[in-house]
Protein backbone atom coordinates (compact mmCIF):
# COMPACT_ATOMS: atom_id res chain seq x y z
CA UNK A 1 0.00 0.00 0.00
CA UNK A 2 1.22 3.26 -0.86
CA UNK A 3 0.26 5.70 1.54
CA UNK A 4 0.66 9.53 1.53
CA UNK A 5 1.24 10.42 4.93
CA UNK A 6 0.21 13.92 5.48
CA UNK A 7 -2.89 15.94 3.67
CA UNK A 8 -5.35 18.57 4.74
CA UNK A 9 -9.03 18.69 3.63
CA UNK A 10 -10.50 22.61 4.93
CA UNK A 11 -13.28 24.81 4.03
CA UNK A 12 -12.86 28.60 5.08
CA UNK A 13 -16.04 29.39 3.72
CA UNK A 14 -17.71 27.33 6.74
CA UNK A 15 -14.46 27.93 9.69
CA UNK A 16 -11.65 30.31 10.17
CA UNK A 17 -8.42 29.46 9.74
CA UNK A 18 -6.05 32.50 11.30
CA UNK A 19 -2.92 31.02 9.50
CA UNK A 20 -4.78 31.33 6.05
CA UNK A 21 -5.27 34.92 6.89
CA UNK A 22 -1.26 35.90 4.72
CA UNK A 23 -1.55 37.63 1.52
CA UNK A 24 0.11 34.99 -0.27
CA UNK A 25 -2.05 32.30 0.83
CA UNK A 26 -4.82 33.67 -1.52
CA UNK A 27 -4.68 30.82 -4.46
CA UNK A 28 -5.28 27.84 -1.34
CA UNK A 29 -8.19 29.93 0.65
CA UNK A 30 -10.89 28.07 -0.75
CA UNK A 31 -12.25 24.45 0.36
CA UNK A 32 -10.48 21.34 -0.70
CA UNK A 33 -12.30 17.67 -0.04
CA UNK A 34 -12.12 14.30 -0.11
CA UNK A 35 -13.61 15.12 -3.77
CA UNK A 36 -10.76 17.18 -4.55
CA UNK A 37 -8.12 14.44 -3.54
CA UNK A 38 -9.48 11.23 -4.84
CA UNK A 39 -8.17 11.83 -8.82
CA UNK A 40 -5.05 13.33 -7.63
CA UNK A 41 -4.52 9.99 -5.49
CA UNK A 42 -5.51 8.14 -8.30
CA UNK A 43 -3.33 10.07 -10.98
CA UNK A 44 -0.47 9.49 -8.90
CA UNK A 45 0.05 5.86 -7.54
CA UNK A 46 -1.15 6.74 -4.09
CA UNK A 47 -3.89 3.86 -2.41
CA UNK A 48 -4.50 6.19 0.74
CA UNK A 49 -4.11 8.79 2.70
CA UNK A 50 -3.82 10.61 6.08
CA UNK A 51 -5.51 13.27 7.06
CA UNK A 52 -3.99 16.23 9.65
CA UNK A 53 -5.28 18.53 11.62
CA UNK A 54 -5.42 22.28 10.19
CA UNK A 55 -7.19 24.23 13.08
CA UNK A 56 -7.30 24.27 17.04
CA UNK A 57 -10.92 23.10 17.09
CA UNK A 58 -12.35 19.55 18.58
CA UNK A 59 -15.15 20.07 15.90
CA UNK A 60 -12.68 20.13 13.23
CA UNK A 61 -11.43 16.29 14.28
CA UNK A 62 -15.46 15.55 14.60
CA UNK A 63 -15.66 16.71 11.33
CA UNK A 64 -12.25 14.17 9.80
CA UNK A 65 -13.42 11.52 11.92
CA UNK A 66 -16.97 11.53 9.41
CA UNK A 67 -15.38 11.93 6.16
CA UNK A 68 -12.45 8.73 7.16
CA UNK A 69 -16.16 6.77 8.61
CA UNK A 70 -16.90 7.60 4.64
CA UNK A 71 -13.64 7.09 2.75
CA UNK A 72 -12.29 4.28 2.39
CA UNK A 73 -8.62 6.00 1.29
CA UNK A 74 -8.67 7.75 4.27
CA UNK A 75 -6.94 5.67 6.64
CA UNK A 76 -5.97 7.76 9.43
CA UNK A 77 -6.54 10.99 11.13
CA UNK A 78 -4.43 12.93 12.97
CA UNK A 79 -6.37 15.27 15.05
CA UNK A 80 -6.48 18.02 17.51
CA UNK A 81 -7.49 18.23 21.11
CA UNK A 82 -6.67 20.41 23.90
CA UNK A 83 -3.89 18.99 25.39
CA UNK A 84 -3.93 21.48 28.30
CA UNK A 85 -7.24 20.20 28.79
CA UNK A 86 -7.92 18.10 32.41
CA UNK A 87 -10.41 16.17 30.72
CA UNK A 88 -8.63 15.20 27.92
CA UNK A 89 -8.65 11.58 28.36
CA UNK A 90 -12.43 11.62 28.20
CA UNK A 91 -12.18 13.73 25.09
CA UNK A 92 -9.99 11.08 23.46
CA UNK A 93 -12.30 8.60 24.67
CA UNK A 94 -15.33 9.75 23.42
CA UNK A 95 -13.50 10.37 19.87
CA UNK A 96 -12.46 6.90 19.50
CA UNK A 97 -16.41 5.60 20.03
CA UNK A 98 -17.70 7.85 17.25
CA UNK A 99 -18.24 6.96 13.64
CA UNK A 100 -14.97 6.84 12.57
CA UNK A 101 -13.52 6.54 15.47
CA UNK A 102 -11.07 3.80 14.84
CA UNK A 103 -9.07 5.49 12.27
CA UNK A 104 -7.89 8.19 14.84
CA UNK A 105 -4.00 7.64 15.47
CA UNK A 106 -2.42 10.81 16.42
CA UNK A 107 -3.01 14.13 17.84
CA UNK A 108 -1.48 17.98 16.67
CA UNK A 109 -1.19 21.23 18.14
CA UNK A 110 0.81 24.07 16.38
CA UNK A 111 3.53 24.00 18.63
CA UNK A 112 5.32 26.82 15.96
CA UNK A 113 2.69 29.09 16.38
CA UNK A 114 2.70 29.28 20.49
CA UNK A 115 4.72 32.15 22.31
CA UNK A 116 6.64 29.92 24.27
CA UNK A 117 9.41 27.70 22.71
CA UNK A 118 9.21 25.51 25.53
CA UNK A 119 5.20 24.78 25.59
CA UNK A 120 5.61 21.26 24.79
CA UNK A 121 7.32 21.30 28.61
CA UNK A 122 4.46 22.81 30.24
CA UNK A 123 3.20 20.31 33.37
CA UNK A 124 -0.28 20.25 32.07
CA UNK A 125 0.60 19.71 28.41
CA UNK A 126 3.09 17.20 29.76
CA UNK A 127 -0.02 15.80 31.38
CA UNK A 128 -2.03 15.76 28.39
CA UNK A 129 0.61 13.98 26.06
CA UNK A 130 0.05 11.50 28.82
CA UNK A 131 -3.50 10.74 27.91
CA UNK A 132 -2.54 10.90 24.46
CA UNK A 133 0.03 7.96 24.85
CA UNK A 134 -1.83 5.70 27.12
CA UNK A 135 -4.05 5.13 24.29
CA UNK A 136 -2.14 4.44 22.22
CA UNK A 137 -1.83 7.46 20.08
CA UNK A 138 1.26 9.30 18.33
CA UNK A 139 1.90 12.60 19.06
CA UNK A 140 2.32 14.88 15.63
CA UNK A 141 5.07 17.46 16.41
CA UNK A 142 4.12 20.33 14.19
CA UNK A 143 7.35 23.03 15.05
CA UNK A 144 10.18 24.96 13.44
CA UNK A 145 13.81 24.81 14.82
CA UNK A 146 12.98 27.32 17.96
CA UNK A 147 10.61 24.44 18.92
CA UNK A 148 13.27 21.24 18.88
CA UNK A 149 14.74 21.29 22.12
CA UNK A 150 11.60 20.64 23.89
CA UNK A 151 10.56 18.12 21.14
CA UNK A 152 13.48 16.36 22.33
CA UNK A 153 12.90 16.91 25.91
CA UNK A 154 9.53 15.77 25.34
CA UNK A 155 10.51 12.44 23.45
CA UNK A 156 13.21 11.55 26.38
CA UNK A 157 10.63 11.73 28.62
CA UNK A 158 8.32 9.44 27.08
CA UNK A 159 10.40 6.68 25.63
CA UNK A 160 7.77 4.05 25.18
CA UNK A 161 5.55 6.79 23.04
CA UNK A 162 5.37 7.38 19.18
CA UNK A 163 6.68 11.08 18.14
CA UNK A 164 5.80 11.89 14.35
CA UNK A 165 7.75 15.36 13.21
CA UNK A 166 5.75 17.21 10.79
CA UNK A 167 7.69 18.77 7.76
CA UNK A 168 11.19 17.84 9.07
CA UNK A 169 10.58 21.02 11.87
CA UNK A 170 10.18 22.98 8.27
CA UNK A 171 14.31 23.38 7.40
CA UNK A 172 15.02 27.35 5.93
CA UNK A 173 15.37 25.58 2.77
CA UNK A 174 15.08 29.41 1.05
CA UNK A 175 17.89 30.72 3.30
CA UNK A 176 20.67 27.65 2.40
CA UNK A 177 19.65 25.79 5.77
CA UNK A 178 21.21 26.13 9.28
CA UNK A 179 23.45 24.14 11.43
CA UNK A 180 21.35 24.89 14.27
CA UNK A 181 18.28 23.25 12.37
CA UNK A 182 20.49 20.12 11.07
CA UNK A 183 22.20 20.10 14.83
CA UNK A 184 18.59 20.02 16.49
CA UNK A 185 17.39 17.19 13.76
CA UNK A 186 20.27 14.62 14.37
CA UNK A 187 19.44 15.28 18.35
CA UNK A 188 15.94 14.67 18.38
CA UNK A 189 16.63 11.36 16.11
CA UNK A 190 19.14 10.09 18.54
CA UNK A 191 15.88 9.51 20.50
CA UNK A 192 14.85 6.74 18.32
CA UNK A 193 11.06 7.19 19.37
CA UNK A 194 10.61 10.44 16.41
CA UNK A 195 9.20 9.49 12.94
CA UNK A 196 10.36 12.42 10.31
CA UNK A 197 7.87 13.33 7.48
CA UNK A 198 9.40 14.39 4.31
CA UNK A 199 6.89 17.02 3.48
CA UNK A 200 6.34 20.53 3.03
CA UNK A 201 9.72 20.59 2.19
CA UNK A 202 9.07 22.46 -1.39
CA UNK A 203 6.92 25.45 0.15
CA UNK A 204 9.86 26.10 2.52
CA UNK A 205 11.72 26.67 -0.41
CA UNK A 206 11.50 29.45 -2.61
CA UNK A 207 8.03 28.62 -4.37
CA UNK A 208 8.84 29.18 -7.98
CA UNK A 209 12.24 28.65 -8.01
CA UNK A 210 12.81 25.03 -6.62
CA UNK A 211 13.59 21.39 -7.66
CA UNK A 212 14.44 17.86 -6.18
CA UNK A 213 18.06 19.06 -6.29
CA UNK A 214 17.30 22.13 -3.95
CA UNK A 215 15.03 19.55 -1.52
CA UNK A 216 17.50 16.92 -1.55
CA UNK A 217 20.33 17.83 0.90
CA UNK A 218 17.54 18.72 3.73
CA UNK A 219 16.12 15.06 2.58
CA UNK A 220 19.34 13.37 2.96
CA UNK A 221 20.18 14.64 6.29
CA UNK A 222 17.14 13.60 7.55
CA UNK A 223 17.73 10.18 6.37
CA UNK A 224 20.99 10.09 7.38
CA UNK A 225 19.93 10.56 11.16
CA UNK A 226 16.28 9.15 10.96
CA UNK A 227 17.57 6.06 8.75
CA UNK A 228 15.36 3.90 6.37
CA UNK A 229 12.76 3.32 9.18
CA UNK A 230 11.68 6.74 10.23
CA UNK A 231 10.95 8.62 7.34
CA UNK A 232 7.46 9.35 6.01
CA UNK A 233 6.37 10.48 2.81
CA UNK A 234 3.49 13.09 2.97
CA UNK A 235 2.30 15.26 0.40
CA UNK A 236 1.08 18.40 2.23
CA UNK A 237 -1.96 18.40 -0.11
CA UNK A 238 -3.47 21.44 -0.67
CA UNK A 239 -0.86 23.53 1.04
CA UNK A 240 1.65 22.29 -1.57
CA UNK A 241 -0.29 23.77 -4.42
CA UNK A 242 1.96 27.09 -3.72
CA UNK A 243 5.10 25.32 -4.68
CA UNK A 244 3.50 23.08 -7.29
CA UNK A 245 0.89 20.43 -7.90
CA UNK A 246 0.58 17.39 -6.70
CA UNK A 247 2.50 15.29 -9.17
CA UNK A 248 5.22 17.49 -9.00
CA UNK A 249 5.77 17.61 -5.29
CA UNK A 250 5.38 13.85 -5.05
CA UNK A 251 8.01 13.31 -8.01
CA UNK A 252 10.30 15.37 -6.68
CA UNK A 253 10.38 14.04 -2.93
CA UNK A 254 10.15 10.60 -4.65
CA UNK A 255 13.32 11.26 -6.72
CA UNK A 256 15.10 12.40 -3.47
CA UNK A 257 14.71 9.26 -1.64
CA UNK A 258 15.20 7.08 -4.55
CA UNK A 259 18.55 8.69 -5.05
CA UNK A 260 18.92 7.51 -0.76
CA UNK A 261 18.38 3.34 -2.26
CA UNK A 262 15.48 1.85 -3.35
CA UNK A 263 14.72 0.36 0.64
CA UNK A 264 14.32 3.86 1.60
CA UNK A 265 11.89 5.10 -0.79
CA UNK A 266 9.62 1.82 -0.65
CA UNK A 267 9.65 2.18 3.65
CA UNK A 268 9.16 5.91 3.12
CA UNK A 269 6.18 5.56 0.75
CA UNK A 270 3.96 3.30 2.91
CA UNK A 271 5.66 0.54 5.63
CA UNK A 272 6.78 3.30 8.40
CA UNK A 273 3.17 5.14 7.84
CA UNK A 274 1.89 1.78 8.82
CA UNK A 275 4.70 2.09 12.16
CA UNK A 276 4.37 5.01 13.37
CA UNK A 277 0.50 5.66 12.86
CA UNK A 278 -0.14 1.56 14.09
CA UNK A 279 -2.19 1.44 11.25
CA UNK A 280 -4.59 -1.14 10.69
CA UNK A 281 -4.02 -1.95 6.97
CA UNK A 282 -2.33 -4.91 4.32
Amino acid sequence: MIIDGHQHFWDPARADYPWMDAPELAPIRRAFGPADLAPLLRANGIDASIVVQCRSALEETEEFLRIAHATPSVIGVVGWADLTDAALGDTLDRLRASPGGEKLVGIRHQVHDEPDPDWLLREDVQRGLSAVFARDLAYDVLGRTRELPAAIASAKAFPQARFVLDHAAKPPIADGGSAEWSDRIKALAACGNVWCKISGLATEAVWNDWDAGRLFPFVEHAATCFGEDRLIFGSDWPVCLLAGSYGKIKGALEACLAKLGPGVREKAFGANAKAAYRLAVA
